[in-house]
């Protein structure tokens, strides 16, 4: 399984990390630390036929695209 570190980075960096990582195959645990990116990798994956489930861990997020 796939997974990138996005905490710390700001957009559109998250979306940009995410789409490189998903030319390396499925699924992918994508990790961020606040709201913003979490919406904008969601709206990504959604927009290009991916299914996305999220959770929080701790103060940050994880999103599995699969």
């Amino acid at each position: 399984m796939n997974q990138i570190d996005a905490r710390g980075y700001s957009c559109p960096e998250p979306v940009l990390m995410t789409k490189r990582a998903l030319e390396q195959g499925l699924p992918l645990i994508v990790l961020v630390d606040n709201e913003t990116p979490l919406q904008n990798v969601r709206r990504f994956a959604v927009n290009n036929g991916y299914q996305v489930t999220w959770k929080a861990v701790g103060e940050d997020y994880e999103l599995t695209i699969s």
